[in-house]
């Protein structure tokens, strides 16, 4: 059984900062696309930053760009967000996200990041 098991959410002030981390089981993580998604209250979900399995290479939503980073550990199977210079618009719930293309897709349970002072 899969399972993608996210933490390290909380209440932050503007300007702080929180590390998630999301540890799989069930996989064979090395081979998998990772990804953290957010979502925002009455919003649709959206895509915060990628990292491919091929090459490693990262990509980040602009709203991110230079204050999020997003890195894995294929021996932990562990994908984790460090997030910098946190803004009140970045609360939201945060999902990680493994996928290989046309075969398989896992999200888990989310973990909520609240900025406010």
């Amino acid at each position: 059984q899969v399972q993608l098991v996210e933490s390290g959410g909380g209440l932050v002030q503007p300007g702080g900062s929180l590390r998630l981390s999301c540890v799989a089981s069930g996989l064979t993580f090395g081979i998998y696309t990772v990804a953290w998604y957010r979502q925002a209250l009455g919003t649709e979900r959206e895509l915060v930053a990628r990292m491919f399995s091929t090459d490693g290479r990262p990509t980040y939503a602009d709203a991110v760009k230079g204050r999020f980073t997003i890195s894995r550990d294929n021996v932990e199977n562990t994908v984790y967000l460090q997030m910098n210079s946190l803004k009140p618009e970045d609360t939201a719930v945060y999902y990680c996200n493994a996928n290989f293309p046309e075969v398989a897709d896992y999200w888990g349970q989310g973990t909520q990041v609240t900025v406010s002072s």
